[in-house]
């Protein structure tokens, strides 16, 4: 099976998200198969703005920030064993994992 599989997570926490690829990065060579990765790649920030008061104190306002983080694997090389060991793999919540074969 020498195909490409593409592994892509995403999280708002940067601890999940490096610590997932770091779990999947080991079963993978574990398996034999090679592994190009984690790439990080752009952190996507969205801000939003909100007045601290309704009426009184209009220029006062506060400012809040949710950032997405993201990581790209690549697998080449796999065998079914890899695909097996992927499977099985558990990671934890709060981690969005999109795979392509």
């Amino acid at each position: 099976m020498n195909q490409r599989i593409r592994i892509k997570l995403k999280s708002y926490d940067y601890n999940l998200v490096d610590k997932s690829a770091e779990k999947i990065v080991k079963t993978v060579k574990q398996t034999g198969a090679v592994v190009n990765g984690p790439i990080p790649l752009p952190t996507h920030r969205k801000i939003f703005t909100v007045n601290r008061s309704t009426f009184v104190n209009k220029k006062s306002r506060e400012q809040f920030q949710l950032c997405s983080y993201k990581r790209l694997l690549d697998i080449y090389s796999s065998t079914s064993k890899t695909i097996d060991a992927l499977m099985k793999l558990e990671l934890p919540s709060g981690v969005e994992v999109e795979i392509k074969v």
